[in-house]
């Protein structure tokens, strides 16, 4: 079902096959239980429950009892610390996702491997595809406002970092933007780079310089749209001056960023006139993102739960621009 990333990507077709698949729903899970069951029936955790083989639902269900997260939590902490026998899946897990921490407070451990990254991938592409049926784009780029925290070694050398850091991490992302005709604004040194307000101003930049490409500007949360768009207030006549200048500014100090934006700079006096004038003519910002980027077609993040709070000021930088809320996963 999950196509090869750097396949041509047509949105159609992606359609049509998730159509398919959805009117089948029931057999499609139980075909999908029955393949997890095979590829790890003799795993430790699987073999405990004297499933002897079997992969049908009916003995899933009477043999594997429902769990939470805690009661996992023994057997990850020993793929954590380096347990390379077969626990929880047959493959070994070479990476550990850590979640977000919004249900108790604290990040869980996730184990994450190849075939979740194909399974986020396409989830990517489905809601791309269904988005763009209803605000079709063309070649242009996506402003997105995403920042990659540094992985790090749990104690048995496994790579761990957030789920977005993982994702982004993946040479799959790459190619799957650049597939769907949305490639990111930002090169990799800025959603990579180790200090975030320098990312952000970056990000901004980038921005300013593809502005008419924009067709997308999108973030994983709102308010972290939000957040960008306040600190452009702040700092817009900062950025004005680096485009007309074409140097970057000073309080941007991390050397791969600054070598990887002087690839992207050069002076551009008439580009800084138009944002400085398109600044000043704004009453209280509002607006202010089809303003920057006139080509954009609608803001993408998740907007719903505890991120609500900041739809007014989204609202209020949109203008009239579509906000679409994002597909949202949890652990």
């Amino acid at each position: 079902m999950v196509e090869e990333s750097e396949n041509k990507f047509d949105p159609q077709q992606v359609i049509d096959e998730f159509e398919l698949l959805s009117k089948d729903a029931g057999r499609i899970q139980e075909e999908t239980l029955q393949k997890i069951l095979e590829e790890n029936g003799r795993t430790e955790y699987l073999q405990q429950w004297s499933l002897n083989g079997k992969t049908d639902q009916v003995s899933f269900k009477n043999c594997v009892p429902l769990v939470t997260h805690k009661d996992l939590e023994p057997y990850i902490h020993r793929i954590v610390d380096g347990d390379l026998t077969p626990i929880l899946t047959r493959k070994s897990i070479t990476t550990i996702s850590l979640s977000s921490g919004t249900t108790q407070g604290k990040p869980k451990f996730v184990p994450f491997n190849e075939e979740l990254m194909e399974s986020t991938m396409q989830i990517f592409k489905t809601s791309f595809a269904f988005r763009n049926r209803e605000f079709p784009i063309g070649n242009g780029k996506a402003l997105q406002f995403i920042y990659s925290s540094k992985q790090f070694k749990t104690k048995g050398g496994l790579a761990a970092g957030t789920a977005t850091t993982n994702v982004y991490r993946n040479a799959q992302f790459k190619k799957t933007m650049k597939a769907m005709s949305t490639p990111v604004c930002s090169p990799d040194e800025v959603i990579f780079g180790p200090d975030f307000q320098q990312s952000l101003y970056c990000h901004l930049l980038c921005g300013l310089i593809f502005r008419d490409e924009v067709q997308v500007v999108s973030s994983t949360f709102a308010h972290s749209i939000v957040h960008a768009f306040r600190t452009f207030e702040q700092v817009w006549e900062a950025l004005v001056v680096d485009i007309r200048e074409g140097v970057l500014s000073s309080r941007v100090t991390v050397p791969s960023i600054r070598l990887a934006m002087s690839k992207l700079l050069k002076p551009d006096p008439e580009l800084a006139d138009t944002i400085h004038s398109k600044c000043l003519s704004l009453s209280n910002w509002y607006g202010l993102i089809p303003e920057l980027f006139p080509n954009t077609k609608y803001i993408y993040g998740i907007m719903t739960g505890s991120m609500e709070p900041y739809l007014k000021k989204l609202r209020h930088y949109a203008g009239e621009l579509p906000l679409l809320s994002a597909d949202y996963g949890s652990s």
